[in-house]
């Protein structure tokens, strides 16, 4: 290349010549990389051959001989230096990106150049000037040129390094997966090389187009294979092995999509020449966080739910309320170590976070002490079993039926149809009134007033008929009648009433009550069997209707408010 008789053509065809060379070395030492790294060439016998016999020749006198070796030698060293850089070049390629090879290739590098600049010291070119033409001489010069050839190459070898790192690069990674001789292959075909210096300015190459294919297939394939370990591995978990088919439809879309990501994530990671970048894999690894988060939350939310309805059918004494406010807080605590997550991918010192949360902790907790109080509120509420989820409550003026039992506030739907949010903390204070903690007894009171002018027969009479009209009613409790109690009372000391403890009256009593202003008062109390309020109206209907027939039977007159007037005069009291 060198020759000034050459032609332009001459010399393009020497590059694409010495381009093609470097191609096949280049291909052959990373295929044989590791050999190429235990086996670095010294050539340590021939510098001591050498060394030696410069030694003798010096004695002797013989000038031309020993510039001759001198030069051998010096040939030697740069080979030698040229082996050291390629050793360490395929240490370095497996550093986890380009970015980190490009550095050590520089510093590799600096150390050829350095340690050539001390070898080629000395100027042989006066030598090729002189005009003899002894044997010595002419071995002399040829050594000097091939000495001068060898500083050449290694500029080449060097300037060919850093053009082709990407290349390097991307060809160890072929070496480590073991697809090194099938690229090497594909890429000897001449189609294949022009389409590649078609694709070479976009960053592609037709081994880049087929790997990112087929790991779109394998990954679109593994899909399969995904669900079915998860299945497998939901089926070990006893908790989570009768729920796994729903987890696992529940969880299809987000896991698509993370299939999806992964595609992304690898057809970048191979366009990059197997190299990750810094930014990218930052904000893949926060999504991977993301849907980690995502994943678990949805495994625990769908398991309660199936639970809760496994809980519903089967009656089951445990409190659903419960379980809502359990699932609350272990969502809470997923959602904070997602966060943690995300912000331990995305570069946040957690150490930092944490220590300041820890110094924050005692002002949070004071200026959310209510949002404290509420919580153990909440803790009070359901581990008192003072009311249930679906129970007709009444508590500091508020009645309602509730709705939900929240972390913070319990919600009551109104009779009116308003919706109520009551703080929790509320319920550790007041009073709770629950109208559902019955099992037998709804109250029927009643005052019936009955004129003055009414016989007492046909009162003592009326209510007679009235109390065995309550007693042999049967919609209306009484002493007689029966009640299967659920729990066990034998092992509850001091226990007043079992009928107390449980919500059972049967109290009935009708008896003559008070003379009033108006009227001679009888009073009605007693209870209905059933506690539904719908129920109970027309229990105490039909209660009603009866004391109608009974008092008309007897000749008895409801009393209603009224004042008699007397005027006074000589001959005594006149009635207005």
């Amino acid at each position: 290349m060198n020759d000034a008789n050459l032609s332009q053509e001459q010399i393009e065809d020497l590059v694409q010549k010495q381009e093609y060379l470097y191609d096949q070395e280049l291909n052959k030492i990373i295929s044989n990389k590791q050999y190429y790294i235990e086996n670095v060439q010294d050539y340590s016998t021939e510098i001591f051959s050498l060394k030696k016999i410069i030694s003798i020749n010096k004695r002797a006198g013989n000038g031309y001989a020993v510039i001759r070796d001198e030069v051998q030698l010096k040939s030697y060293a740069i080979v030698k230096n040229q082996n050291i850089l390629i050793k360490n070049v395929l240490l370095s390629l497996d550093v986890p990106t380009i970015n980190d090879f490009e550095e050590k290739l520089n510093i590799y590098t600096a150390q050829n150049q350095e340690a050539l600049s001390k070898i080629t010291t000395k100027d042989y070119k006066d030598i090729l000037a002189l005009q003899d033409d002894s044997s010595i001489l002419k071995a002399t010069k040829q050594n000097i040129r091939e000495y001068y050839a060898l500083q050449e190459i290694n500029s080449d070898f060097i300037a060919f390094l850093y053009k082709a790192e990407n290349k390097l690069y991307r060809l160890n990674k072929y070496s480590k997966y073991h697809i090194i001789k099938p690229v090497v292959f594909i890429d000897s075909f001449t189609s294949v090389k022009t389409v590649d210096r078609l694709l070479e300015p976009y960053g592609l190459s037709v081994v880049k187009l087929i790997i990112i294919f087929l790991l779109i297939l394998v990954i679109y394939f593994l899909r399969k294979v995904f669900y079915i370990a998860l299945q497998k591995l939901f089926l070990k978990i006893d908790f989570l092995s009768r729920y796994s088919e729903q987890i696992l439809e529940k969880l299809r879309k987000s896991i698509e999509v993370l299939i999806l990501i992964i595609n992304v994530n690898m057809v970048i990671y191979v366009y990059n020449n197997f190299s990750s970048i810094e930014e990218v894999s930052r904000i893949f690894n926060i999504i991977y966080g993301f849907y980690f988060t995502l994943i678990i939350y949805i495994i625990v939310n769908t398991a309660a739910v199936i639970k809760l309805n496994t809980f519903e059918k089967e009656k089951s004494n445990i409190k659903s309320e419960l379980i809502n406010v359990g699932l609350k807080i272990i969502n809470f605590f997923i959602v904070i170590i997602g966060l943690l997550i995300v912000l331990y991918f995305a570069g946040v010192d957690l150490t930092a976070v944490l220590s300041g949360l820890g110094i924050g902790g005692f002002a949070v907790a004071f200026a959310a002490k209510d949002t404290i109080s509420n919580f153990f509120g909440t803790l009070s509420v359901l581990f008192s079993d003072v009311f249930s989820q679906g129970d007709w409550i009444e508590v500091d003026g508020k009645e309602g039926v509730v709705v939900e039992i929240g972390l913070r506030v319990t919600t009551l739907r109104t009779f009116d149809n308003a919706l109520i949010a009551i703080p929790n903390g509320i319920f550790a204070s007041k009073d709770i009134k629950n109208w559902n903690k019955r099992k037998l007894g709804r109250r029927i009171k009643m005052t019936l007033g009955i004129k003055y002018d009414s016989k007492q027969a046909d009162i003592k009479n009326a209510i007679k008929e009235i109390k065995e009209m309550l007693q042999n009613h049967p919609q209306i409790a009484t002493k007689d009648t029966m009640y299967e109690y659920k729990i066990e009372y034998g092992h509850m000391a001091k226990l007043v009433s079992k009928d107390d403890l449980e919500g059972i009256k049967k109290t009935l009593l009708v008896y003559l009550d008070e003379f009033g202003d108006s009227s001679i008062n009888i009073l009605i109390y007693c209870f209905s069997k059933s506690v539904d309020w719908e129920e109970w109206l027309k229990t105490k209907q039909d209660v009603m209707e009866k004391i109608m027939i009974i008092f008309e039977n007897n000749s008895l007159e409801f009393a209603f408010p009224s004042l008699s007037i007397y005027n006074e005069t000589e001959s005594g009291k006149e009635k207005i």
